[in-house]
């Protein structure tokens, strides 16, 4: 009896003296003394009123939505390329965060297709490269030089802001703007825009 009961006293004190020093628990589970909590992705940001998640979210499956309309017109999924957006604000706005969260909702409703963009370019020419210069790969098996598509069309936009201070209240207007151009005609094939108030008290 004493030979069973031993063991278990040691894994409890084991436990125990695990929870004091790391703050011992099961994946999952807040830790003993730790003052994070995880909270929902999507709830609605009211932080400070300058630009933040929810912001990003509404702006991204806003374009995203308009985006994925438009190309139900066309016979074939659109080649296109995005660019970063240019922020025209006062403050910092990671705009490559808004670009990757359209892209990715567009890829995953499946009515468009993306072609490298600018900054992916260099990875992908050195991937060509690797491929075909060291040596390494079968003739018959690697990626051919000349094969890549050319984009269709070119999505670029800006975001803007306007803010205004009267007492203890601040006032904060955005617009995000995007544009889809046919790369070959140069034409505008596609417009949209968003906008986004906030007001705060001191």
């Amino acid at each position: 009896m004493h030979a069973i009961i031993a063991p278990r006293l040691r894994a409890t004190a084991l436990c125990a003296l695990c929870a004091t020093l790391f703050g011992c628990a099961t994946p999952g589970t807040p830790t003993v003394g730790s003052n994070v909590q995880y909270g929902d992705a999507k709830a609605v940001e009211q932080v400070t009123n300058e630009f933040g998640s929810t912001d990003l979210q509404t702006i991204a499956e806003a374009m995203a939505r308009s985006l994925a309309q438009s190309a139900t017109g066309y016979k074939t999924k659109p080649l296109v390329t995005i660019a970063d957006v240019k922020n025209k604000t006062s403050e910092y706005i990671d705009t490559r965060s808004i670009t990757d969260s359209i892209r990715t909702q567009l890829v995953k409703s499946g009515t468009m297709r993306f072609a490298t963009n600018i900054e992916g370019m260099q990875n992908q020419t050195d991937e060509l490269t690797r491929q075909n210069n060291s040596g390494l790969y079968k003739k018959s098996s690697t990626a051919k030089v000349g094969k890549m598509e050319g984009a269709k069309y070119r999505i670029e936009g800006n975001i803007t802001s306007i803010v205004k201070r009267g007492g203890d209240v601040k006032d904060v207007y955005y617009k995000f703007s995007l544009i889809m151009t046919d790369v070959e005609a140069g034409t505008i094939e596609w417009a949209d825009e968003k906008e986004i108030r906030k007001t705060s008290r001191r």
